[in-house]
C-alpha cells in the first residue's frame, strides 16, 4: 500500500510558514501608518489650543493694543496740562509769597479759565487696565486740586486783608497737595509707559513740584529699563 501523502505543494497556503507574503506585509505597513496618523491626530488635539483659548488670547491681544493707545493719548494730555500748570504756577507762587500784593482780577480769571480747560481735558474716563486707570484718576485728581486752589484764591481777593491772608494759607496748602498728587500721577504714568514699551516718559512739574513731591528718576526720556 502506498504511503499516504498530503496535497500537492502547489496547493499549500504560501502565507503559512516561511516568510510572510506581500499581502501580510502590506497589512502590517498600513497598520503602522494608520497608528502613526491616529497618534499624531491625538497629540495635536491635546497640544493645540481649543476655540476658547484662542478667543481668550485674541481678547488679551486686543486689550493690550487698546491699553497702549490709551497710555499714549493720556501721556500727550498730561504733557499739555503740565505746560499749562508750569506757566500758571510761575505766576501763582509769587502771588502766594508772604507780603506779596494780590494778583489782579483779570490774571486770576485767566488762571481759572486755564484750569477749567484742564479739568475738561481730564474729565474723560475710558475704561482701561487697572494700572492705566490709576494713572488717569491720579492726574484728574491733581488737576481738580489745582483748580480748587485757583478758585480759593479768587474767593480771597475781595476779602479784608486779614481774612484774605488766612484763606491764602489754605490756598498754599491746597496747591502743595495738588502738586504732590500730580507727582504721584507722573510716577505712575512713567511706569505704565515703561510697561507698554514706550520707555520712560516724564511729565513731572520740575521746579514747581514742591517739597515732598516725587521727582524724575534720572533715566533718559524714552529709555527702556530692559
Amino acid at each position: 500500500m502506498s504511503p499516504r501523502t498530503g496535497p500537492p505543494s502547489y496547493t499549500r497556503n504560501r502565507t503559512g510558514g516561511g516568510r510572510p507574503g506581500w499581502r501580510t506585509a502590506l497589512v502590517l505597513l498600513l497598520s503602522v501608518v494608520l497608528a502613526g496618523l491616529v497618534g499624531g491626530a491625538i497629540g495635536y488635539s491635546i497640544a493645540a489650543p481649543d476655540a476658547t483659548e484662542s478667543a481668550v488670547e485674541r481678547i488679551r491681544a486686543e486689550e493690550a493694543r487698546r491699553d497702549v493707545a490709551q497710555i499714549t493719548a493720556l501721556t500727550a494730555q498730561a504733557r499739555t496740562t503740565r505746560a499749562e500748570l508750569e506757566t500758571l504756577l510761575g505766576e501763582l507762587d509769587p502771588a502766594l509769597a508772604a507780603g506779596a500784593p494780590p494778583a489782579d482780577a483779570d490774571r486770576v480769571a485767566r488762571w481759572q479759565a486755564t484750569m477749567r480747560t484742564a479739568v475738561e481735558r481730564h474729565a474723560e474716563t475710558p475704561s482701561g487696565t487697572t494700572a492705566t486707570n490709576v494713572a488717569r484718576g491720579a492726574l484728574r485728581g491733581a488737576v481738580d486740586g489745582f483748580a480748587t486752589a485757583v478758585d480759593l484764591y479768587a474767593a480771597a481777593l475781595p476779602l479784608p486783608a486779614a481774612d484774605r491772608a488766612t484763606l491764602l494759607t489754605v490756598v498754599q496748602r491746597q496747591r502743595a497737595d495738588a502738586a504732590t498728587a500730580w507727582s504721584v500721577a507722573a510716577a505712575q504714568l512713567d511706569q505704565i509707559n515703561i510697561d507698554a514699551g514706550n520707555g520712560h516718559q516724564h511729565v513731572y512739574l520740575g521746579g514747581h513740584a514742591g517739597e515732598g513731591a516725587f521727582t524724575p528718576d534720572g533715566a533718559p526720556e524714552g529709555h527702556s529699563d530692559d
